[in-house]
């Protein structure tokens, strides 16, 4: 375990609220003690971090990626160096499940992995049609013959068994229809998706939906599922769909980066953080040339400002929005870690968030949404996913890019080992 750790003369953002001076006192990887007053320590091993003008807030929590295997299982680690300590992984291959989470446990430079396992597909349906847009391989499509084909209840109850058996964090359904969309997947039947919601709910699970249309979005809220894995973005928001959000108590994860990536009208933003001198050292060439790129798969009716509004209008209803990119390997227009910190200025300058409901987004409420209730604040006895930043997030967003520390558990990142010199 990482030796006691004490970070003072800094702002701190608990994930609810600020204190505009204070320390935080770190022991076992957990928070000991947070003040408002300076704290000393008699411990000569404590670690010391004295950082006036800088910022700390917790850990970001990434509510929607979806991670890969490579030789340097370079998700994880990406995502750390960019001060997001946990992601909810939203469709994993099952076999890679273990070998993720034995990274996450083990290696200190990599963030916390969170996963519902394979999602709860069906023949044709979501989401082969965007895998095998971009990869028509015979191993690709091998690998899509793997995943489970739900037809009825017996295939339902085999599914959520099997969840069960992987320990999944929650589970995830694919409900998309196409519309907006230049491809058109099956639509699984509603009888299915209900029943779905139904047994994981009876075994204690979280329900989170996909959906990218209007109307996908609505009949999938009115089977019961506890929060949406996007927002809609082929049509303006509507108080039917509003209502039906809040009849569930629904979150919403609304992704809006990557829908401009789908829609292609956020190339320019996208191109602007690949280019930020701040992530040069941070991101690959090839992680640049993928960011600069979109996904394209939108049709005529798609908007990204539909997306934009319905996230203005949730969130004026009192519906919960929670961060979360849809980050992934071969996906264009994103990037691990990254596209959280953009996603969190989207909310601010498109959807009227101010910067502290934005970090609230990304760390205390995600947390709350997804049942994760040992972090997301800076609290004593919760995790000490910390993240260093110079400047003032709470007055500028784009402050959260100026990355000068991070912590998982109280172990620094090692990237950032020059601080404590």
């Amino acid at each position: 375990m990482a030796p006691a750790l004490l970070i003072k003369d800094v702002r701190i953002f608990d994930g609810e609220n600020e204190i505009p001076c204070g320390s935080v006192l770190v022991e076992d990887g957990l928070i000991k003690q947070v003040s408002k007053e300076q704290l000393s320590v008699s411990d000569t091993a404590t670690i010391v971090v004295s950082k006036p003008g800088h910022t700390l807030i917790p850990g970001i929590i990434d509510g929607h990626v979806h991670g890969h295997i490579d030789e340097e299982n370079s998700f994880l680690k990406q995502a750390l160096k960019f001060g997001v300590t946990t992601l909810c992984d939203m469709h994993q291959e099952a076999e890679n499940v273990p070998i993720l989470r034995a990274q996450a446990a083990q290696d200190p430079d990599s963030a916390d992995f969170k996963t519902c396992s394979v999602s709860a597909t069906t023949l044709g349906g979501w989401p082969e049609a965007v895998v095998t847009a971009h990869d028509k391989s015979e191993e690709t499509r091998a690998r899509i013959a793997t995943w489970p084909n739900l037809r009825n209840q017996a295939d339902v109850d085999a599914y959520i068994q099997d969840r069960i058996n992987d320990k999944a964090d929650y589970i995830k359904l694919m409900h998309e229809d196409g519309n907006g969309l230049i491809v058109k997947p099956t639509l699984p039947p509603l009888e299915l998706q209900k029943a779905l919601v139904d047994t994981a709910h009876k075994h204690g699970f979280l329900t989170v939906a996909h959906a990218l249309s209007y109307q996908g979005t609505l009949d999938i809220l009115r089977v019961g599922v506890d929060g949406m894995t996007h927002t809609f973005c082929d049509k303006p928001p509507t108080k039917e769909v509003i209502d039906a959000y809040l009849a569930n108590n629904a979150h919403c994860n609304p992704t809006l980066v990557a829908i401009g990536s789908l829609t292609t009208e956020g190339q320019k933003e996208q191109e602007r953080y690949a280019h930020d001198p701040r992530v040069q050292k941070l991101l690959s060439t090839e992680g640049k040339q993928k960011l600069c790129a979109c996904i394209g798969l939108g049709n005529d009716s798609s908007r990204v400002e539909h997306a934009y509004q319905s996230v203005r209008e949730l969130k004026a209803a009192g519906v919960d929005i929670i961060l979360g990119s849809d980050s992934a390997g071969p996906a264009l227009g994103t990037a691990f870690g990254l596209t959280a910190h953009q996603e969190l200025a989207v909310l601010v300058k498109k959807c009227g968030f101010t910067p502290k409901e934005a970090l609230r987004s990304g760390t205390s409420l995600v947390a709350k949404r997804l049942r994760f209730n040992d972090r997301g604040r800076i609290a004593e006895g919760l995790r000490a996913d910390l993240v260093l930043v110079e400047g003032n997030p709470l007055d500028d967003i784009d402050n959260t890019l100026n990355l000068r520390g991070v912590w998982k558990q109280g172990t620094l990142c090692s990237l950032y080992s020059d601080l404590l010199i």
